[in-house]
């Protein structure tokens, strides 16, 4: 299963604390070079908050001595304790359970609420609402965390409005209210930036690449494992490095690049599963299964497959699902046909059964597996029904990626509310020429980053509609286009054709040749559309060697007759790879009207869709149109 989302740094374990009710006898009989000042011990319980994201046992050691030096004290610094309070309760709800982190938040809350330090008082309680988030308690948790937000914004800074915004964003993610997620988790990492987020940005690139691959962003999941693996290597916190590979093991797996995750797959496996390992955490050991079976590697498939098989954790839907997976995979490796049958089996039953905490994601894995194994063993219509429910979870996911325009708009709102400071800050400089200098700074500092959200939308535009690889649309563009363009050819009676257009052979092309002379035959294929597309015309990248044309004004057998063009031409094409010529390239194409299918945009990529199945069963290398009724008199144009 994917990693989960982490609402805050998993640290790295260290021996178990004792009660925080214990600190007065310890501190009785503790040594002298334990028995500080009460100053000391307010710059220890600081400092041990301040590294609790870059180096976690450091910061217990430091909480811990913090509150053997503060409970000596006298008079005693009640606001200090506290804070090493809230430092040892948040890392004992990293390590160990909520049940042991509640005493120590508690008693930081109380202290904060009595002292009226409003920052400490809403990490505790932000602090407290993770425990119940911790204990499967989602909705009451964030109906205790959202309350916060307001106020936090306004008085907590840097890292520690991180922590809440963060928390929000955890508990969204697991009611699968991603676009919600998003929006907290890119508002805590502009404030957690690496000069003052004391570590925690790290935390919010892995978890924003958890949420990229729900949606099925790989590629720019992909981007931020990157970002965090390279932050964490500066930072004494090896399970949040551990978890960031799994997402990396994910993304190259889902992106058929297993053989790449093996480096991965190795270190995460050579770590302990301790302190100075990876702490209290899930193995994850079927996810890498997965990835060692897709790469080829059956024998340590089939070493991980049975380390992960007694540490499933039983209710985890997405480690169960996943088990199965990789038992279908190794069955199929050593040709146990039963097996696999057998594995498969209690991987469908799972996906009906609809468990809380199946992610899409799995769904779609389960379904993937499904189709392959069914294939491979000759039951064609199987494999069907299975492909076509691995697509309608794609497009659902496709659907949730449209709805959660988190970055767009959650910069857009921070834009205007920098502007909004800017005005302020405008007046206040009106106001008093004392304040003069501080505000010049201050709005400097704001035009600074008024220029860097203007520049994310600029690049968050591109990234939203055009696919990286090919520089066609993608499909997230091709959803939001497809219904309004459908709508304009009903109002002017005029024929809107989608061709949909699969390159033949394209697997043998990256088992052959690899995977960088796939990525060369797309980006060659994309630019030829592009090349020979109209001003009016579409062209997108439909999802994987798939591609979509959108023709206004072009009926079916128009479009069939330019799509038989392109055909022509892309067998003209030349490629070589290591000195090796390739083959004429073919495609199989399928073509449809909205005059013969006028119903709606997803039954006219249906239609398209059949032809093209059509297509490939003719024996590929063809271009079919759908036969509809005769069309009706078009408008003069």
């Amino acid at each position: 299963m994917a990693a989960p989302v982490l609402p805050e740094t998993p640290l790295a374990a260290s021996s178990p604390a004792g009660p925080s009710a214990r600190a007065p006898a310890r501190a009785a009989n503790a040594p002298r070079a334990l028995r500080l000042q009460p100053s000391q011990g307010r710059r220890l319980a600081q400092r041990a908050w301040q590294t609790l994201h870059q180096d976690p046992a450091r910061a217990l050691a430091l909480a811990e001595r913090a509150l053997v030096a503060l409970a000596a004290a006298e008079p005693p610094d009640l606001p200090a304790q506290a804070w090493a309070h809230l430092a040892r309760g948040f890392h004992r709800l990293y390590f160990s359970t909520p049940a042991e982190a509640r005493p120590d938040l508690h008693r930081a809350e109380e202290v904060f609420a009595a002292a009226a330090e409003r920052d400490g008082h809403l990490l505790a309680q932000t602090g407290l609402a993770r425990c119940l988030w911790r204990d499967g308690h989602i909705s009451q948790a964030l109906d205790a965390v959202l309350p916060l937000r307001d106020e936090g914004l306004r008085v907590l800074k840097d890292a520690q409005r991180g922590v809440l915004l963060n928390t929000i964003a955890g508990c969204y993610s697991a009611l699968g209210q991603s676009e919600q997620a998003f929006a907290y988790l890119y508002q805590a990492l502009r404030d957690a930036r690496p000069a003052r987020g004391q570590g925690f940005d790290t935390v919010l690139y892995c978890n924003l690449s958890h949420e990229l691959l729900q949606l099925g962003d790989y590629h720019e999941a992909l981007r931020y494992v990157e970002e965090g693996v390279q932050r964490s290597r500066r930072q004494a916190n090896p399970r949040l490095l551990s978890v960031l590979l799994i997402n990396r093991v994910i993304c190259l797996t889902e992106m058929n690049r297993a053989a790449a995750a093996l480096p991965d797959i190795l270190h995460l496996c050579a770590l302990p599963a301790d302190a100075q390992g990876r702490g209290s955490t899930a193995a994850h050991f079927e996810t890498l299964a997965i990835a060692a079976l897709r790469a080829g590697l059956d024998d340590l498939g089939e070493e991980l497959v049975a380390l992960a098989r007694p540490r499933v954790r039983a209710g985890a839907a997405d480690e169960t699902a996943e088990l199965a997976v990789a038992e279908v995979l190794l069955a199929r490796a050593r040709d146990d046909q039963a097996a696999a049958r057998s594995a498969l089996h209690l991987a469908l039953q799972l996906v009906q059964a609809d468990p809380p905490g199946l992610s899409l994601r799995v769904r779609c894995l389960v379904h993937s597996a499904a189709s392959e194994l069914h294939e491979a063993q000759g039951d064609a219509a199987a494999a069907l029904v299975q492909l076509r429910q691995c697509q309608q979870l794609q497009w659902q996911r496709a659907q949730w990626a449209s709805r959660a325009r988190y970055q767009a708009a959650a910069l857009q709102t921070e834009l205007i509310r920098l502007h909004h400071r800017l005005e302020e800050n405008d007046e206040r400089r009106r106001a008093t020429e004392r304040a003069r200098a501080e505000l010049e700074a201050m709005n400097q500092k704001l035009s600074q980053t008024v220029q860097e959200v203007q520049a994310l939308q600029l690049a968050l535009q591109r990234q939203a509609t055009r696919d990286e690889l090919t520089g066609l649309y993608n499909r997230r563009h091709l959803n939001d286009t497809l219904p309004g363009l459908m709508a304009q050819a009903q109002r002017q009676q005029q024929p809107l054709a989608v061709v949909l257009i699969d390159l033949d052979h394209f697997k043998a092309i990256n088992d052959t040749h690899g995977h960088p002379a796939g990525d060369t035959l797309l980006a060659a294929f994309g630019q030829m559309l592009a090349a020979r597309a109209r001003k009016s015309d579409t062209a997108c990248r439909y999802g994987g060697e798939e591609f979509c044309l959108l023709l206004p004004r072009t009926t079916a057998a128009a479009a069939r007759r330019l799509t038989q063009a392109l055909l022509r031409l892309w067998r003209e094409q030349t490629f070589s790879f290591g000195g090796q010529a390739l083959a004429a390239q073919s495609f199989s194409a399928g073509v449809a009207d909205s005059l013969q299918c006028p119903a709606s945009p997803a039954l006219l990529l249906k239609a398209a869709d059949d032809q093209l199945l059509a297509a490939k069963r003719a024996g590929r290398r063809r271009v079919l149109a759908a036969e509809g009724p005769p069309p009706r008199a078009l408008a003069p144009a």
